[in-house]
């Protein structure tokens, strides 16, 4: 008789699960830094804003 043995194929789900898993990750984190750049000027501004009303006023007595 004829004995052919063939190896299991190898279950390659976590491997593929992890390397979707990093670039979803990756793609959040650009996502993420471009945003930050995009705002960066308007949070200079609102900086600027608020020292420019952080004055005292000084009661006289």
């Amino acid at each position: 008789m004829n004995q052919h043995v063939e190896a299991p194929e190898k279950d390659h789900f976590v491997l593929y699960m992890s390397l979707a898993t990093i670039a979803l990750v990756g793609a959040i984190l650009a996502v993420k830094l471009n945003e930050n750049e995009k705002f960066e000027p308007i949070k200079q501004q609102i900086s600027e804003e608020n020292q420019q009303m952080n004055i005292r006023v000084i009661k006289e007595y």
